[in-house]
């Protein structure tokens, strides 16, 4: 049996794996979706970049959780991969869900398409939080109306420090066991930090034919790859 811990990307909380979970509940794996601080239910508590780390490392401590497959979706992948280096054995595999990875000395903001300088002023303008979704932001990536209202309605702000402090990594990524998924409406080809990683013999790419969320529009397929990492 693994131990599924799934964190998804900015603005959402763990309800945005809610149709993902029963098909790994049923072929008896645990499961435990993490809101990271900041964000849905856990709005107005202060979160850096290293905090996340630190809600990921004591979900899975607390719990005393072993044979984990850590889950990071978009922005998590920076905050689980870096979990995944601290907490050794306990890790099984981390799957990253068409996310940024951690550099280390880097940020999310490092690696912005239009620069730090930009994110930097939208999170400055915003008092100090990343704008949550809007409907427009979601166009192109495989979803209906009602799945579009549904990310849109979960979504709250995010907490600007954990997309501006840098990444720590203690070893470098690529020894890490490692599947990479990339979403295909979102753009056919991982990023270049990503397609230096996947040439490591300990990593893995897959695709899904879908956009950027697949927890909400692909939850079934999802799921069905997250299984398959386990076999």
């Amino acid at each position: 049996m693994a131990n599924f811990v799934l964190v998804a990307g900015a603005w959402l909380g763990s309800w945005a794996w809610d149709e993902v979970l029963p098909a790994l509940r049923a072929a008896g794996h645990g499961t435990r979706p993490l809101t990271l601080s900041g964000l849905a239910e856990k709005q107005g508590v202060p979160a850096g970049q290293q905090t996340h780390v630190q809600d990921v490392v004591g979900e899975i401590e607390r719990h005393d959780l072993r044979d984990v497959v850590l889950v990071g979706h978009s922005y998590s992948g920076i905050p689980v991969g870096q979990a995944a280096d601290r907490i050794g054995d306990r890790l099984t595999r981390v799957v990253f869900v068409d996310s940024e990875v951690p550099v280390d000395g880097a940020s999310f903001a490092s690696g912005w398409w239009q620069g730090p300088a930009a994110l930097e002023s939208t999170i400055a303008d915003s008092g100090g939080y990343w704008p949550p979704l809007s409907t427009e932001d979601l166009d192109g990536q495989g979803l209906t109306d009602e799945q579009v209202a549904r990310l849109v309605a979960g979504s709250t702000p995010h907490p600007g420090a954990t997309l501006t402090e840098p990444a720590v990594l203690t070893r470098p990524l690529g020894d890490l066991p490692a599947t990479y998924v990339k979403c295909l409406l979102d753009g056919p080809e991982p990023n270049d930090t990503v397609a230096k990683l996947l040439t490591s013999e300990h990593w893995r790419l897959v695709t899904m034919d879908t956009g950027h969320w697949p927890m909400i529009s692909q939850p079934a397929e999802l799921a069905g790859l997250l299984l398959a990492e386990t076999a």
